[in-house]
């Protein structure tokens, strides 16, 4: 049976931002299943920008409909203060890392609701193993046809995303020797990673419909990909990302993102021609990002050349310039720039363990220097 989607298109681009965020023992540093004691420490107010997410270990936060980068960074901040507040409140802090380095997926708890109980039901344990904290960012645009446009010449420049985000090493307490553990876990959903080449939003509503009649997703809501078309919202909705280490780094992220959607966005409308990149490079770049975050060289989709990810990264930045000053994240994209002289946050995580010798300290640690107050 075929439903119309209907996407909500946006008149310019727009911005919203989600973090995932684990919820740990201050004193031990493992993972509780401490959601529903965050949410009865919150007023109703502050409740409505929290939300529940599968498991119990971990929250969602988000951002209105904003404009602006330091828009979302405004509130962004203002809501982790408050979440601070309340995860203080019952001995929680939050960890800001893509997956946790120690603490076991068999002992998390399902929250209490009926989608996810459908959804653990359906996926057993590729769902279970789900203890994975990504930076989610919608950029509005104005047609649906232009959201799967973008969301296929966005795809070669998924890797450098990951890249410089990478900051999950560790897993079941062991070095799984990739920067990016989290992007592997996800791949295991049968609706997750890099996704199927669609010419037009014909074809998406057309392929959605058919997962729907065939019974292999219920609902649009089952689709994972690394970057898909949100037609609620209006927006292209990027989720490659590992939860960076702190805010400020979460920011140059998706002032990147704003600006290459955007840019994406100008030459759609420019009739600019689209060069192909063979979809095998596009996996084999997020493998590398995968495996070596920022230390990754990375397949030029025109040369066909191996290129440094930091190189990559910079020289974006300087093409993104005028972008930026009409985006308003000139200093938010210097953030982003800062990635190529630094190590990612996989390599601090490893650093910091081999230094310290305790995970539970290495977890400490990194709750307390991405901490919004102090």
């Amino acid at each position: 049976m075929s439903r119309k989607i209907h996407f909500s298109q946006s008149p310019g681009p727009s911005l919203g931002v989600e973090l995932e965020l684990a919820l740990v023992d201050r004193e031990t540093g493992a993972l509780r299943s401490a959601c529903p004691a965050i949410l009865d420490a919150l007023s109703e107010e502050d409740r409505s920008t929290v939300k529940p997410e599968l498991m119990e270990c971990y929250v969602e936060i988000n951002t209105d409909v904003c404009q602006t980068v330091g828009e979302a960074s405004d509130q962004l901040r203002k809501q982790l203060k408050t979440l601070e507040s309340a995860a203080d409140s019952v001995g929680i802090g939050l960890l800001w890392s893509a997956t946790h380095p120690f603490s076991s997926w068999q002992d998390q708890h399902v929250s209490n609701k009926e989608r996810y109980n459908r959804l653990v039901n359906m996926l057993q344990d590729t769902a279970r193993q789900l203890i994975t904290f990504g930076l989610h960012v919608h950029v509005g645009v104005d047609s649906g046809d232009k959201a799967v446009m973008i969301c296929d010449r966005i795809l070669k420049h998924l890797p450098v995303l990951l890249a410089a985000s990478s900051n999950s090493p560790y897993w079941e307490g062991r070095n799984t020797g990739l920067c990016s553990w989290r992007t592997k876990v996800m791949e295991g959903l049968p609706t997750a990673g890099l996704p199927p080449f669609m010419r037009n939003w014909s074809e998406y509503a057309w392929l959605i419909n058919h997962l729907i009649d065939t019974g292999f997703i219920e609902t649009i809501r089952e689709i994972w990909w690394d970057v898909r078309p949100h037609h609620n919202f209006g927006t292209v909705e990027v989720r490659i990302c590992d939860m960076p280490g702190r805010l400020d780094d979460a920011m140059g992220l998706v002032a990147f993102i704003h600006c290459l959607v955007k840019r994406l966005s100008d030459s759609i409308d420019d009739g600019l021609y689209q060069h192909d990149c063979h979809p095998m490079l596009v996996r084999q770049n997020k493998w590398r990002a995968a495996r070596y975050g920022l230390d990754a060289e990375l397949v030029d989709s025109v040369s066909h050349q191996l290129v440094p990810a930091r190189e990559f990264i910079s020289t974006m930045c300087d093409r993104f310039g005028e972008t930026a000053v009409d985006l308003n994240c000139v200093d938010e994209l210097k953030e982003m720039k800062r990635f190529t002289t630094e190590q990612t946050w996989a390599q601090r995580q490893i650093e910091q363990l081999n230094h310290c010798g305790d995970p539970a300290a290495m977890v400490k640690w990194m709750v307390d220097q991405s901490r919004i107050t102090t």
